[in-house]
């Protein structure tokens, strides 16, 4: 007999099925979508008027000129509406965005995997046709959208946060401790959420467990978290040698590690050991950012500030203190970026809660807080699909992403307006996305 948790999952992948494979039946070989404006992912302005031909799951053509419709081919008039790139969230956790953080952390299983395949297809249906999911038990979703059981973003999966012993990762109760070697796992890292390492041995020995399962990259707590309870914000995490463990044996594999750190030592400890990316970063320094700036490495930051999009936290607790902490240092962080020229990514992290994960198109927006619209497109199209390339041969998905040029993936969006001059239309999918599109395929068309 299978566990019941096992059973209902699979209940409610055969049921949801029905709707992808409803979207992929109805879907021909070719589309011919007629009359857009297109933002390709990296100009600032607009196409002149143009015809873009669809051939299974890549764009064939774009022409200003009138494309021939052959047989069998389905045409789209757009009516004069801007078609852009399917959006990428390069910080994303599909399996505890929407559920709370004691059921994440004790479940049952079954209820967690029917929370994440709903947030899945409304992750797609919100326009983002891609997600880089960085910590949470994602493999089994991802593998039923790849093989059309339910619906959902392209998933680029970490597995496992990696932690060490009081890490970020680590949500063991005090009177837990010690664990001695022969003792049971935690429930957060039985169903793969979190992996706790310490020592490099150990670290090698959980990374190659992420890329066994399927990881398209690795990664890492570096420091001190804000949801986590048994790390200050200020601490740094893992030595540069257990760094340099989990960098090599993700480098044999021809991907990267990224971290979880805001903190300069956190961050510095951990380019020194080879990590290509950096998650948050909200406490940079000056040092830090020309280090940054130096080796090439990544910044993916989110707007966090204390704001409706801040996770909830009660008053005065120890999580909310260092949630205040940090979001003060969200301006001085993305000024020093602009400043230095990072390769800044963008990414919502949103976390535990159903009403913030809804908000993933409205926190795009608020980008424009920094950035000019045009910046914030280019973010969250064309360069966080070069942050995505990282990955190199352990990426799930070949071919070209965040762009309309021939020859590039069919991920696209139909935006009644023009998000240039109004990106808070992707605030409101539900009116603005008239069509989406991902790997060639119909999932939304309300034209």
């Amino acid at each position: 007999m299978q566990p019941l948790s096992k059973k209902i999952v699979q209940l409610i992948l055969l049921s949801s099925s029905m709707f992808a494979a409803a979207a992929q039946q109805t879907t021909p070989d070719n589309i011919l979508i007629r009359d857009v404006r297109i933002f390709d992912g990296k100009s600032n302005k607009l196409s002149a008027p143009s015809n873009v031909l669809l051939s299974g799951n890549l764009i064939a053509q774009i022409s200003t000129e009138t494309i021939t419709a052959e047989a069998g081919t389905s045409v789209i008039d757009a009516g004069g509406r801007t078609l852009m790139p399917g959006l990428i969230d390069a910080h994303f956790h599909m399996m505890m965005t929407a559920t709370p953080l004691h059921v994440a952390l004790n479940g049952p299983e079954g209820y967690v995997n029917l929370v994440a395949a709903r947030e899945a297809k409304n992750a797609l249906l919100r326009g983002f046709t891609s997600v880089r999911d960085l910590a949470g038990p994602v493999f089994s979703i991802k593998r039923g959208i790849d093989e059309g059981l339910i619906t959902g973003p392209r998933i680029w999966p970490s597995g496992a946060m990696i932690s060490q012993t009081s890490g970020h990762g680590d949500y063991r109760q005090l009177n837990e401790l010690p664990r001695a070697a022969s003792d049971h796992l935690h429930y957060s890292e039985i169903i793969g959420g979190a992996a706790i390492a310490d020592g490099a041995d150990e670290v090698l020995k959980r990374v190659r467990e992420q890329l066994m399962l399927g990881a398209s990259q690795i990664k890492l707590a570096a420091g001190g978290g804000v949801s986590s309870n048994y790390d200050p914000l200020d601490v740094a995490q893992y030595t540069e040698a257990e760094f340099k463990a989990a960098v090599d044996a993700a480098e044999n594999w021809g991907t990267y590690v990224t971290v979880h750190a805001y903190t300069p030592r956190a961050i510095q400890t951990a380019i020194k050991a080879g990590v290509k990316v950096i998650d948050h970063g909200q406490l940079i320094d000056e040092a830090t950012a020309k280090l940054m700036a130096k080796t090439g490495t990544w910044l993916s930051i989110q707007p966090f500030l204390d704001d409706e999009d801040a996770n909830p936290f009660p008053a005065g607790s120890e999580n909310r203190i260092k949630q205040l902490q940090m979001t003060k240092g969200t301006e001085n962080a993305i000024a020093l970026a602009k400043k230095y020229k990072l390769k800044t990514a963008w990414g919502t992290d949103s976390l535990f809660d159903a009403k913030l994960t809804t908000r993933q198109g409205a926190q795009l927006a608020k980008m424009t807080r920094w950035y000019t619209p045009a910046e914030v497109l280019t973010m969250a199209t064309s360069v966080n699909a070069q942050l995505l390339a990282l990955s190199g041969p352990r990426s799930p998905y070949k071919g070209k992403l965040g762009v309309v040029e021939q020859g590039a993936l069919a991920d696209l969006l139909l935006v009644d307006g023009d998000p240039l001059a109004n990106i808070n239309l992707l605030a409101t999918p539900e009116q603005s996305l008239k069509l989406i599109i991902k790997d060639g395929k119909i999932y939304k068309n309300t034209l």
